[in-house]
């Protein structure tokens, strides 16, 4: 019974069942964002919220008692495991977003709608293109932290040089750190910006060089899904 149900849950492709349960999830998923997009609350919405907590919890319940055999460790160590995996945990940061908004328990903390995106979360589970973008960052790991830590590197070097170069325009070294930020990402708000000749100037080569490391993890991530493709067809 354990196994149908794992299968139902977890093995998306495996039967009509688990395909069904696969796109009734997404639906239910769907509907419970409905409550997000007005600012309205009429009584239909709690109700549909409520619908949407019971069969969220369900879900949940279904997936933890069957952890066993995702984990194809027939133990009490698969069922102590399965809270703390990434997505467990999202998928409880959606239930208690659920619970807090029919029932306001964190209302005065401000934590509803933080926790509310975590609904938008629970679908990425259901999507196959979601999950080989995972694969392929995770394969990718070791050279976009290469990356990452180049652009930390870049954004703070960046900020001290303009933060001491416009005093005037930088009243904060946060404001320095915002606008490297936005620079690196070629945003360019223009809420802040450097006056002086100097400034300009560095900001000119702190664009150019932001551009390249922008570029960077595209090609890492292009690369690698290319990889996969053409692992894939052989």
């Amino acid at each position: 019974m354990r196994k149908r149900i794992y299968q139902m849950v977890h093995v998306y492709e495996g039967s009509l069942l688990s395909v069904a349960y696969k796109y009734f999830m997404i639906v239910i998923i769907a509907v419970s964002l409905i409550p997000l997009t007005t600012k309205e609350e009429p009584a239909f919405l709690s109700i549909t919220e409520g619908f949407c907590l019971l069969f969220f919890v369900v879900d949940y319940i279904l997936r933890w008692i069957t952890a066993d055999y995702k984990f194809a460790n027939h133990s009490w160590v698969a069922f102590a495991r399965y809270p703390f995996r990434m997505i467990s945990i999202i998928d409880m940061l959606s239930i208690l977003a659920l619970v807090s908004s029919i029932f306001g328990w964190l209302s005065r903390f401000e934590l509803t709608e933080a926790l509310s995106v975590f609904r938008i979360v629970r679908v990425f589970r259901y999507s196959k293109s979601v999950r080989t973008i995972l694969n392929i960052l995770k394969c990718s790991k070791k050279p976009l932290i290469a990356v990452g830590s180049l652009a930390v590197g870049y954004i703070l070097i960046s900020a001290i040089v303009i933060f001491n170069v416009e005093p005037d325009s930088f009243e904060t070294f946060f404001d320095a750190v915002y606008w490297s930020t936005v620079s690196l990402t070629t945003v360019g708000y223009g809420d802040i910006y450097p006056v002086t000749a100097l400034g300009r100037s560095v900001a000119m080569i702190s664009s150019f060089f932001g551009i390249a490391i922008v570029a960077l993890p595209a090609g890492i991530v292009t690369a690698e899904y290319l990889n996969s493709l053409k692992n894939n067809e052989e």
